[in-house]
């Protein structure tokens, strides 16, 4: 063996006893972007807002004719409970909006899944409901008043005529992404059709509807409060409304906090249902 070629095998153990040391482990990399839980930002930002608006009030900086201070919409919140009118319409707001909700989100939920899993359905339905939705609600609320009466009727048929659509658009489109080769699995083992359904289809449908949730929830605190300002007496449009006529900013203010809270509400309730509900994405 030459003196080259005894250098060349040297140089190659060395090499491979050098290689496991410089190695360094590799991290795991398949999180699937799960986002980690901050729980203090959210309440750090929205105290720091908070904390700007007071003292921009009491600096004179904000004018109180135009945007009261929030210890004025605090106030104005501790008479409503001190009268008692907070629950009074508190009640009859969250009364019309679960009724109108729940019921256009199960009508929604059904024709979504006829219109995803039945071409007749699709055929028929799909059209007029790409046909109703761009129409604003609102618009409709003195037809509803004519049909139902200038009591809950009208109210709650409008914030369910308003959830309907978007549920059943987020339902069909779930359904549609639901990966066919799930579903030809399911066929090739002998599954039922309605064991599909309920296995696989509705589970995979699932994030897509719970998406449809969180935006019918919105349209329909739109739609509560602009039905509470035609012909209601007591909920939170009609305590904003009347504010607004009196010019009672921090009343106004006060509702619309009344109205963010229960908007919060709504938004961790359908968080709740996501962890207990998707708990198999994990």
């Amino acid at each position: 063996m030459s003196h080259e070629a005894a250098s060349t095998q040297g140089a190659g153990r060395e090499e491979d006893t050098a290689a496991p040391e410089a190695a360094r482990p590799v991290p795991f990399r398949g999180g699937g972007f799960t986002h980690r839980r901050l729980g203090p930002v959210a309440p750090i930002v929205f105290l720091a807002i908070i904390a700007l608006w007071e003292a921009g009030s009491r600096a004179g900086i904000i004018s109180p004719i135009a945007l009261p201070a929030p210890s004025e919409a605090l106030g104005a919140l501790g008479d409503l409970v001190t009268t008692g009118m907070l629950w009074k319409h508190l009640g009859a707001s969250i009364y019309r909006l679960g009724l109108g909700w729940v019921l256009g989100s199960l009508v929604g939920i059904s024709v979504g899944l006829m219109v995803g899993l039945f071409s007749l359905a699709r055929a028929g339905l799909l059209p007029l409901v790409s046909a109703l939705f761009p129409i604003p609600k609102i618009a409709l609320l003195p037809l509803f008043i004519i049909w139902f009466g200038i009591g809950e009727g009208s109210k709650v048929a409008t914030i369910l005529f308003g959830t309907f659509f978007p549920t059943v658009i987020a339902t069909y489109g779930g359904v549609d992404n639901v990966d066919r080769n799930l579903i030809r699995m399911g066929q090739s083992f002998g599954l039922s059709w309605l064991s599909i359904v309920r296995k696989i289809i509705i589970p995979g449908a699932m994030p897509a509807i719970l998406s449809g949730f969180r935006i019918s929830a919105s349209i329909a605190i739109v739609l509560l409060v602009a039905a509470e300002m035609i012909g209601a007496e007591t909920g939170i449009g009609a305590y904003i409304l009347m504010a607004g006529a009196l010019f009672a900013l921090d009343q106004l203010i006060a509702g619309v906090a009344l109205l963010s809270m229960l908007g919060l509400a709504i938004a961790w309730l359908i968080g709740r249902a996501e962890r207990a509900l998707l708990s198999w994405r994990a």
